[in-house]
């Protein structure tokens, strides 16, 4: 590990100062993923700024009958909220779901939004990563790329995001609120937050240099209904524990989003409108699954989805109709 200097932040003030006023800083929470790179070689902060004892860790009810969650409240502390449990039931699922209970003690909300990939070109150094050495090539592309992206690929990366509790949060309409270097506060929609690696995969977020995410708020629970409204979340990995996701589905009434398929969690657009168009679960997934790409080993991940998501979709919809 390279030699690195470390503050501990008083104020997210501070700590947004500290990172515009010092070259090469990143900000730490938890750990869990950041420490990794560093040992691996793949990340090189020259500083550390510490926030994760910052008081952002609370879960308050919002005035619309929502939920902000603070980003340095840990995914266990998140995952076990009576109210998440009760109204956002496919948040607890995802997150439990995700990383070890080791692991989710540690992790905070903002933390697990901007891991990176588990590419294992990406990890390893001895291979081309345009994300990780940009303009050197994407090993992926040739190699093995069995858990590589199906959506929203480019010729520069195929990889996809981690976080499973991302995909929960883009299926419930969730928003980032953010603290920028300049002291602007500033909000949008957790799908924003990610971008696909077009030509610069290095590049993988809308955050501005130095930006801290602050909290994660959470829309009011839809209210299950005949029409549906129930809340599921399905995992497919190779183990039940100690590895990658291979695909995951999210639903929430009509609403659908995908993870381990893409640069970001993947927000169904197509099938969404396909079933309110009165298409069936089936139909709807097909849909989607027409702008799907095949790089080779990763092709059962188009045929594992058509297969999982539909049985998803009908048992939120049984969910709802039941509660």
């Amino acid at each position: 590990m390279r030699p690195f200097t470390y503050e501990r932040a008083t104020s997210a003030e501070a700590a947004v100062k500290a990172a515009a006023e010092t070259p090469n800083a990143k900000f730490i929470a938890g750990g869990t993923n950041l420490l990794d790179l560093m040992k691996l070689e793949i990340e090189h902060p020259a500083h550390l700024i510490d926030v994760g004892r910052l008081p952002l860790a609370g879960i308050e009810d919002t005035p619309d009958g929502g939920l902000r969650i603070g980003s340095m409240a840990t995914n266990s502390h998140v995952a076990a909220d009576a109210r998440v449990r009760a109204r956002y039931p496919v948040l607890t699922h995802a997150i439990v779901a995700g990383g070890s209970g080791q692991l989710r003690n540690k992790a905070t909300t903002g933390g697990n939004l901007l891991q990176r990939t588990r590419c294992a070109y990406f990890y390893d150094t001895t291979k081309p990563c345009n994300k990780r050495a940009p303009g050197s090539g994407c090993g992926a592309l040739e190699g093995l790329n069995r858990n590589s992206a199906i959506f929203g690929a480019s010729h520069a990366c195929i990889a996809t995001h981690p976080s499973d509790m991302a995909v929960a949060l883009a299926v419930l309409d969730a928003t980032v609120e953010t603290l920028s270097p300049s002291g602007q506060a500033r909000s949008f929609a957790v799908t924003d937050l990610h971008r696909l690696p077009g030509e610069t995969p290095d590049v993988e977020t809308h955050l501005i240099p130095g930006e801290l995410i602050t909290a994660i708020v959470l829309p009011p629970a839809p209210a299950p209904s005949e029409e549906g409204g129930g809340q599921v979340y399905r995992k497919v990995r190779d183990r039940a524990s100690y590895a990658a996701g291979l695909v995951s589905v999210a639903v929430v009434g009509g609403k659908v989003a995908f993870g381990a398929v893409a640069h970001k969690p993947w927000r169904a657009a197509q099938a969404e409108a396909a079933l309110a168009s009165g298409a069936s679960p089936a139909e709807a997934i097909a849909a989607e699954l027409a702008q799907a790409s095949n790089n080779g080993r990763n092709g059962f991940k188009i045929s594992l989805i058509s297969r999982l998501a539909p049985v998803v979709i009908k048992e939120a919809r049984k969910a709802g109709r039941s509660a």
